[in-house]
């Protein structure tokens, strides 16, 4: 048997045990299993080299320990700042007069091209974000992505809309 067939095997005969393991870190079955799948790519040799370890299993352990108090600080992090986000957005947003809205009727229509540019769920993401205050945790899990690539697409529509109304001032 080769070395990497035996550490499949040994990945697939630990995996619920590691699942139990990172399921009271990250507080989610379905997130601790994500981090398993993640900790398999990181135990298998990717560049053809096989290096040996010693004690695969603890390693196995110790990379899902590793992923898995990771994700939590950033999940931390992420929760400290959209709190902050919330505590400087103003509860009750003023609702534009009729002058106010044709003076900026130029860039809303900026604004609605360009979310209409991006891809349906980043789309969705951003929204949920900005104008809904969604925190990105719950916008990971109704669009069945990770916090983190809700973070990125938040991003990147928000950046998305900045070129489009910089360009359009040009």
């Amino acid at each position: 048997m080769s070395e990497n067939a035996g550490k499949l095997e040994l990945y697939l005969r630990y995996r619920a045990s590691l699942i139990d393991y990172a399921t009271p870190i990250v507080g989610s079955r379905s997130w601790a299993e994500d981090l398993v799948q993640e900790a398999y790519f990181r135990f298998m040799p990717q560049d053809g080299a096989d290096r040996p370890v010693d004690q695969p299993v603890a390693y196995l352990y110790r990379i899902v320990r590793n992923l898995a108090l990771d994700w939590r600080r950033r999940t931390i992090a992420e929760d400290q700042r959209d709190k902050a986000f919330r505590s400087v957005s103003d509860p009750h947003p003023m609702v534009p007069s009729p002058e106010d809205r044709a003076l900026y009727s130029d860039e809303l229509a900026e604004v609605d091209r360009a979310l209409s540019e991006l891809p349906d769920k980043m789309r969705l993401a951003f929204e949920m974000h900005r104008l809904g205050e969604a925190p990105l945790r719950e916008i990971a899990e109704r669009l069945d992505i990770s916090v983190a690539t809700a973070g990125r697409w938040t991003q990147q529509a928000h950046a998305h809309i900045a070129r489009r109304l910089r360009d359009s001032e040009s």
